[in-house]
């Protein structure tokens, strides 16, 4: 029933062409609230810690939680995509919700939305709308100590920003995504995101380039928001004990450091004395913004940093002979953070002995982002192959209805996925060493994908392959090797194409099988599903 709310693609592209007034937009969420028994300032007593950004706001949102969790507070958390389940959305005290709570939840909220519907209003908001209403709803009823709501895009017009009084706010960094929606510079991107930030409320931000830094300084000044940019985390590791993050990758520490002055802010709010404060706020000339606090963080803090786990984002599994290195990055500099964590993750391995190493991408991309920029990144790691497939766990998604998107059609995913491959090809040609992405023992002339792609001459593109679904892909990667990820026996044809044949000898003797899955959290999301089958439960 939940998914009969999400938008179809047609629809979805009326809209676009529509351009409908975003501020009416927001109205209606309003008008929604109400009419599920809630008013706005009844949102004040959630206590909200507001968080937008383009690229690690959730892993922002995770380390706030989880720090404030370390001081005794009952936590909600709202976020979103979901990996493998719709309630992973609404946390109580970093756990998602049961699937007993959502289910009353659900119908309280759907039938009084039905209840008080008539003819001059949609009796139903859109998909991501109802999970928000229900978020509040679940909060409020719950009598968590405060909320962490990440913002679902952009921020000026999302529906989370019917939120009047947070207690604080906080901007990760910046950068491009969604331009259809938000616009196509970071100047006009910062515009939406600084549309949080309210009349005496605190706000944080990371360090940004100079221009949409001053959009959302001059956002902050029009309407009397004091706005802080962090120090980094060395700042507050000076003289101590360096910090520990739960999350890996050198980009977390910026997302760790804004964290914890949402957090630091958060407890000042509510008189907790435990922080010592070493250096008060000060001008930064350079960037005309008070740089906020530099304080010693708290042994909860610390712990609190330590033990976040976000999965999907930088996240390891090993698996006997195969390592998944998972990160749901996809924009140009989210991938660039992925990228150098991928490389500095390998670097740091252990050599293996007795057999070579293979090295596989598993990419897809969604949206208006550009594949081909992204994939142009993804070039320097040497993959030995490259596998794309659609965000779909099955071919037949009737056994997963947390998996199931309608808006967009098979045909249109299955091209998408080829049009990812032309461009890796493409990029291989243009290498000045056309054997540096040939795998060995590959045939250069068979085509290049499996059962969906013509035939290609190239030889650069011969380790390129598509496939139908994540659970073929996982299953021609991992060759059975993987302990946990054990699927039936594949389907006919698997190996019958003579990529897929010669390259599943290669990976059947390699010592150690190195596998990037990125370019989309949906498609981590499917990964996680098949071989974390603890996420499904």
């Amino acid at each position: 029933m939940l998914n009969t709310l999400q938008t179809n693609a047609s629809y979805l592209e009326q809209v676009k062409r529509q351009r409908s007034d975003p501020q009416s937009q927001l109205e209606a969420m309003e008008r929604y609230l109400a009419r599920s028994g809630l008013q706005v300032e009844d949102l004040d007593r959630l206590n909200i810690i507001h968080v937008t950004g383009t690229k690690g706001k959730g892993s922002t949102c995770a380390f706030t939680e989880h720090i404030l969790r370390n001081y005794g507070l009952k936590t909600g958390f709202f976020s979103s995509p979901h990996l493998v389940q719709v309630r992973e959305r609404i946390r109580i005290n970093g756990q998602p919700i049961s699937p007993e709570l959502f289910t009353k939840h659900f119908w309280r909220l759907y039938h009084r939305l039905e209840e008080t519907k008539d003819s001059s209003c949609v009796s139903m908001p859109a998909y991501f709308r109802f999970l928000t209403l229900m978020a509040f709803h679940v909060f409020l009823q719950e009598k968590v100590d405060l909320a962490v709501v990440e913002v679902g895009i952009g921020g000026a017009y999302d529906c989370t920003n019917i939120i009047r009084k947070p207690v604080v706010c906080g901007v990760s960094s910046l950068g491009i995504d969604h331009t259809s929606l938000l616009g196509d510079t970071m100047e006009k991107i910062a515009w939406q995101k600084g549309g949080i930030f309210k009349h005496g409320i605190p706000a944080f931000t990371v360090l940004q380039p100079e221009g949409p830094l001053a959009v959302l300084r001059d956002r902050a000044q029009q309407i009397s928001c004091p706005l802080y940019l962090c120090p980094p985390l060395e700042a507050l590791e000076e003289g101590a004990p360096p910090l520990i993050l739960g999350l890996e990758g050198e980009h977390q520490r910026s997302n760790a450091a804004l964290a914890l002055q949402l957090a630091h802010c958060w407890l000042q709010h509510h008189n907790n004395q435990d922080i010592q404060e070493l250096k008060m706020s000060r001008p930064s000339v350079r960037w005309q913004l008070p740089l906020a606090p530099v304080f010693q963080p708290t042994s909860h803090m610390r712990h609190g940093l330590r033990d976040t786990e976000w999965p999907g984002r930088t996240q390891v599994l090993l698996r006997g002979p195969l390592t998944w290195y998972l990160d749901g990055a996809h924009t140009t500099s989210s991938i660039q953070a992925c990228v150098r964590w991928y490389r500095q993750a390998l670097q740091r391995r252990e050599r293996p002995s007795g057999g070579p190493e293979v090295r596989v991408l598993l990419f897809n991309s969604t949206g208006d982002r550009d594949p081909a920029a992204l994939l142009k990144l993804l070039q320097p790691c040497r993959f030995d192959y490259a596998v794309f497939c659609p965000n779909l766990t099955e071919v037949s998604s009737t056994g997963s209805a947390d998996q199931q998107n309608f808006t967009v059609t098979l045909d249109q995913v299955l091209l998408r996925c080829l049009q990812h491959q032309q461009h890796w090809n493409c990029l291989g040609e243009e290498q000045d060493s056309s054997d540096l992405w040939s795998s060995p023992n590959l045939e250069p002339s068979g085509p290049t994908s499996l059962l969906l792609a013509p035939h290609s001459p190239h030889p650069c593109s011969a380790s390129s392959l598509v496939f139908s679904c994540i659970s073929h892909a996982l299953q021609w990667i991992s060759q059975g090797r993987d302990p946990i990820f054990q699927p039936p026996s594949p389907p006919r044809g698997l190996l019958a194409h003579p990529v897929a044949n010669s390259g599943a000898t290669v990976l059947r003797e390699a010592a150690a099988i190195q596998v990037l899955v990125t370019g989309s959290l949906h498609l981590v999301g499917g990964v996680l599903k098949l071989l974390e089958p603890s996420m499904s439960q």
